[in-house]
């Protein structure tokens, strides 16, 4: 589905990511874990040309998006991407948020819009808030609206930057329920997370990051139970305890 051939991205003389072939399968579940600074969130934006790599190829469906003449933007239409701090538009309700992307870009009808956008709405329990403005939302109901945007698009692929960072504790658990509701009903995802428990339940693979290159991976139990770099080993150790 997703291929990276020696994707590279530096940011000035500065070496962010640092050839990384890598490549992901429909259906599978991956964490990107691995101190701050190594590249993670990076690596994740390359993979829907957010950030524009320095050199290398990012294929989707066979398709190169880095190549010319390409036409990103409807590429892009088929992953949805969820951030740290929401990027909502604050002036739209609930609702609007939502239908926005699939009335412009898919030209769905506002009735059959508005539908989908409460059918999901009930989904993840903000069927209430469908009129409301993002202003009067909580952090956690703000990024479960940010979730349901990029769901109403359709993608087959879910691309998520850090998507509990921003949050108060007590809101981290009501977002993670709805992403491991998606992650159960088959939804491909590529998740960058410090949430290790739900790293650990809800992955088909994890990939450890360091220093813009991935150091090991392999399925959750043997990383956070058998990891063989000793880097990894020496990260799990700290943030495990």
């Amino acid at each position: 589905m997703i291929e990276t051939i020696n994707l590279v991205e530096n940011f000035g003389e500065l070496q962010v990511l640092r050839g990384i072939n890598e490549k992901v399968e429909k259906g599978e579940v991956i964490s990107i874990i691995g101190p701050s600074g190594s590249g993670k969130s990076t690596f994740l934006r390359c993979l829907n040309l957010m950030e524009q790599p320095t050199s290398g190829q990012v294929l989707f469906h066979g398709v190169d998006l880095t190549g010319k003449g390409v036409d990103v933007d409807k590429h892009r239409q088929r992953m949805g991407m969820v951030f740290q701090h929401f990027n909502i538009f604050p002036h739209l309700t609930v609702k609007d948020n939502i239908t926005l992307a699939p009335t412009l870009l898919k030209k769905r009808g506002k009735q059959e819009a508005d539908a989908y956008a409460l059918e999901l709405l009930q989904r993840v329990g903000l069927y209430d808030k469908r009129d409301e403005y993002p202003r009067r939302l909580s952090g956690g109901q703000k990024q479960r609206l940010a979730i349901v945007r990029a769901l109403a698009m359709d993608p087959e692929v879910m691309l998520f930057d850090e998507p509990t960072s921003a949050l108060d504790p007590e809101m981290v658990g009501e977002v993670l329920a709805v992403i491991k509701e998606l992650v159960k009903n088959g939804m491909t995802s590529i998740i960058v997370t410090h949430e290790m428990g739900f790293a650990r339940e809800v992955s088909s693979r994890v990939l450890f990051m360091d220093e813009g290159l991935i150091e090991e991976q392999g399925s959750p139990e043997q990383i956070f139970g058998n990891p063989r770099s000793q880097r990894t080993q020496a990260f799990l150790s700290k943030v495990l305890r």
